[in-house]
């Protein structure tokens, strides 16, 4: 018998069986590597025409119009949330084909048209979507405490993707931070209390690092404050909501309200740049929706995002048409700088390169008077306890006699 055997499977399997087995590289030696995705090229567009055309003749489907197969080619792109990217999940976009053949059939169409293949999205979404609109409900009912109107300091809205399966969805969280004298410095309170991952730690302590930088250069950093996920009974890992938790830090030391009709998304370096992320259509769908919901489209309403993900953007029509409108806004940014004057509408200001100081009245420069005064203050309070503890009992304890010295042990007998 003369055969061949072509094993498929996840890189993770394969890798297992390569560390595991020592005949498994002996007997498959030929290892090839399948992108789940393809770069957007005209060549590509080509073939994904012709795979629709190979499906509607093997399945006997109805015809496509150049509508309906533009909208199969930007579902595929929204798959991998990239506009210069298709997705190669070959399998789904069959049920794709299939299912918009059943609705344009159920209206007697003579072929299949753009508002069939929206259907068909539609139709899956709904079928997918429960525990997001349970979880959405709760906002709206007010048992999830999510502010999208008003302004408060200290208090922000960070964004967050739950995933089930092949179904993904966004999910606004409230975070708060609290800042008070003392030399703690930052306490996470999902570390304290073992919800948090790794990464996460991670992204809190590259926090304190850029407040370190920023505010810490003349004097130390005397600063106790806590950032909390408000409502969290789960565990919670991703560098993404670190510069939501730096903005809640800066509105606090500060004292400026943020916008609560904003809502962040994005990670931070040590130098304030703003890092990408992922899941920007579902975390901007996903408070999209609670702000519709609520009955809170008033034009106050948007995202902040990392400019890297603007190309990611794939967002759904209700959103896009909501932001040509004026009724909703998605704000690119490079900075913790740009993103603290949108959410505060007040400038951040930059630090004066003769004196290092920041100008007064800036979100920086109310943050490090802030600082400064908690510095003294904490100095004042050293200074005073080492002067009571020189100058022996506190007033009221004079005059009082000494205690007794214990009387000595009596000496133990041997045998």
């Amino acid at each position: 018998v003369n055969a061949k055997v072509v094993l498929m499977g996840s890189p993770a399997i394969y890798y297992l069986l390569l560390r595991q087995d020592e005949d498994f590289a002996k007997l498959f030696k030929v290892k090839a590597d399948f992108s789940s995705d393809i770069k957007r090229t005209a060549e590509s567009l080509r073939d994904f025409r012709a795979f629709i055309e190979f499906h509607r003749d093997e399945e006997g489907l109805l015809a496509f119009d150049d509508g309906a197969v533009a909208r199969v080619i930007e579902a595929r792109a929204r798959m991998v949330s990239d506009k210069e990217r298709l997705s190669a999940q070959f399998g789904e976009l069959r049920e794709l084909l299939l299912e918009a053949d059943h609705w344009a059939r159920e209206e007697e169409a003579q072929r299949v048209e753009t508002r069939h293949i929206v259907r068909a999205e539609d139709e899956k979404r709904f079928r997918d979507n429960l525990l997001d609109e349970r979880l959405r409900d709760q906002i709206v009912e007010g048992n999830v405490l999510i502010d999208v109107e008003g302004e408060v300091a200290g208090q922000i809205n960070g964004l967050a993707v739950l995933g089930l399966g092949g179904f993904s969805f966004g999910k606004p969280s409230r975070i708060t931070a609290q800042t008070y004298m003392g030399d703690r410095g930052v306490v996470n309170i999902e570390r304290e209390s073992k919800l948090s991952g790794s990464i996460h730690d991670k992204g809190v302590l590259i926090l304190q690092g850029y407040l370190g930088a920023t505010y810490a250069q003349k004097r130390p950093l005397a600063l106790s404050a806590s950032i909390t996920f408000e409502q969290n009974y789960g565990g919670v890992d991703g560098d993404s909501a670190s510069s939501t938790e730096l903005y809640a830090l800066l509105s606090s030391l500060s004292e400026l309200p943020i916008k609560q009709g904003l809502a962040v998304t994005g990670s931070i370096n040590q130098r304030g740049e703003i890092q990408p992320i992922g899941g920007a259509n579902e975390k901007i769908e996903g408070f999209f929706e609670v702000c519709r919901e609520k009955g809170a489209l008033n034009g106050e309403q948007g995202v902040l995002i990392p400019h890297q993900n603007v190309k990611n953007l794939m967002l759904r029509d209700e959103v896009i048409a909501a932001v040509r409108k004026g009724k909703f806004h998605i704000y690119a940014i490079h900075t913790v700088d740009e993103g603290i004057s949108i959410l505060t509408g007040v400038e951040a200001g930059e630090r004066d390169p003769d004196t290092g100081e920041f100008p007064p009245g800036t979100v920086h420069g109310l943050a490090a008077a802030k600082l400064a005064r908690m510095y003294d203050d904490l100095r004042r309070l050293g200074k005073r306890k080492d002067e009571e503890d020189e100058d022996g009992p506190a007033p009221g304890d004079e005059g009082l006699p000494s205690p007794p010295d214990p009387p000595p042990h009596p000496p133990r007998r041997g045998r």
